[in-house]
């Protein structure tokens, strides 16, 4: 697993990396400025040079450059400047012999240009003035050039001096940075250092002062922290409820199971031994009534619910279901008004809804229950599976009330799990379970939305 990059790390790179390509980007801009600029100071300083240079000429006559002409050459330019200077007549007067010649030559005063000297790349200016040096009167030509090296390191120096600055910046913007970003986070870490103090018991939400930046994440941990709250409080009470529900058939159990190892009698034997295995049937049913619920807590993820037939699952159901009815001296009766039905429903799920509707009927139908009928259908976009007895009934009215877990309407020999599980069931797949109006006995059925659709109401 890769691991994580530290905060720290990751604010300084998401800072520094930017300015650092923008530095370079201001690095390449000033060494271009630079190169201009010296291309602009230096031919000035070459026109400043031939006009001194001109000026001594003409005044000397020819014979030499005066000091500061010389002291001009020198320093003034930034570089070594050689020059060459020609009489009225185009007769040498002084300076380098063998002057460049430009590349282009154009008419006028001034002439700038590039050549070659001496296998180097320079920069030429020519000169030409009207002048008279004895007796003679004419064009006086002065050729002063210098290499373009020394215009580049110039330009060079400039930008390296820019970087050095910006760099210098950019060190000790890091380091104020590296130690900003760390105490601008120890409201985290306080944050932290107050969490790891907490019991494992301690689920109240967290109260400290923090950075509005860091006031969602808190939020979020508290919600989360209610929600573990809330689930572990509902675990809790379930696990208190089931307990005590499984200790009244626990002990009826063990009570029938006493009374008829002591009966002497064998026919009241047989009828404790009787009742002893209801009672026992009665413990199993609610055990897996409990499974079931807790199953619904680790259900399948929705992306792998598969897709079944619901005909033939309730088919199944009912067949083992409608004997057990049969046996206790009901009328059991199936009726399907569909040829398939496709839901996206684990089917062991769809057969517990149906088995705990069947069986609710059964235990709450009171003496007066005669037939159970079960009815599969297809309402809209909706599969629709209804149970129907004409028992003591069961009223809208009172649909809290049976729906809560562990509740019940009045004395039966059920557990009050039937309906809640059947409930959540149904809520699981997107449908719902409806208690209906009934002249006689109760109603109560289940709708699954058919494959392809989806409950809207």
């Amino acid at each position: 697993m890769r691991r994580p990059i530290s905060l720290r790390v990751r604010l300084l790179s998401l800072t520094l990396v930017p300015l650092m390509l923008v530095a370079v980007a201001l690095g390449a801009w000033r060494y271009t400025v630079a190169q201009s600029t010296a291309e602009e100071v230096f031919d000035r300083s070459l026109l400043a040079t031939a006009l001194a240079i001109s000026r001594d000429v003409t005044v000397s006559g020819g014979d030499a450059l005066t000091p500061a002409t010389r002291d001009l050459l020198n320093d003034a330019s930034g570089g070594e400047v050689f020059y060459h200077v020609t009489g009225p007549d185009g007769v040498y007067v002084t300076g380098y012999a063998y002057p460049p010649r430009p590349a282009e030559v154009r008419e006028g005063p001034i002439t700038l240009g590039k050549a070659l000297y001496r296998g180097e790349e320079v920069r030429i200016l020519q000169l030409v003035e009207r002048s008279t040096l004895g007796n003679l009167t004419g064009d006086s030509r002065v050729t002063v050039w210098q290499r373009t090296a020394d215009r580049h390191a110039f330009a060079r120096a400039q930008a390296l001096r820019s970087l050095r600055t910006m760099g210098a910046l950019l060190a000790v913007l890091a380091v104020l940075m590296w130690f900003g970003v760390a105490r601008g986070l120890r409201p985290l870490t306080d944050l932290e250092a107050a969490i790891a103090l907490r019991s494992p018991d301690d689920l109240t939400p967290i109260r400290r002062p923090v950075p509005p930046e860091v006031a969602g994440i808190v939020a979020t941990l508290n919600r989360l922290i209610g929600q573990m709250r809330d689930s572990i409080a509902a675990h809790q009470a379930f696990i208190s409820d089931a307990a005590h529900q499984l200790r009244n058939p626990a002990t009826a159990t063990l009570s029938l199971a006493q009374t008829a190892r002591d009966a002497g009698d064998p026919d009241e034997r047989e009828r404790r031994l009787d009742a002893l295995v209801e009672a026992a049937r009665r413990s199993v049913r609610l055990t897996e009534q409990l499974l079931s619920l807790e199953r619904l807590r680790y259900a399948t993820p929705e992306t792998e619910i598969p897709e079944i037939d619901l005909v033939p699952t309730i088919e199944e159901v009912c067949a083992v279901e409608g004997a057990a009815a049969l046996e206790a001296g009901l009328d059991f009766e199936l009726s399907v008004d569909a040829r398939a039905l496709p839901v996206r429903m684990d089917p062991v799920h769809a057969g517990e809804a149906v088995k705990n509707l069947i069986d609710n009927a059964r235990r709450h139908g009171g003496p007066s229950l005669k037939s159970v009928r079960v009815e599969l259908t297809r309402k809209g976009n909706m599969a629709l599976v209804r149970v129907v007895d004409d028992g003591l009934g069961l009223s809208p009215d009172n649909a809290d009330k049976a729906l809560k877990r562990f509740g019940q309407i009045g004395p039966s020999s059920g557990s009050g799990l039937g309906l809640s599980i059947t409930e959540a069931i149904a809520k699981r797949y997107g449908g719902r379970l409806v208690i209906e109006a009934a002249k006689v006995g109760a109603s109560i059925s289940i709708q699954i939305p058919v494959s392809g659709t989806v409950l809207t109401s």
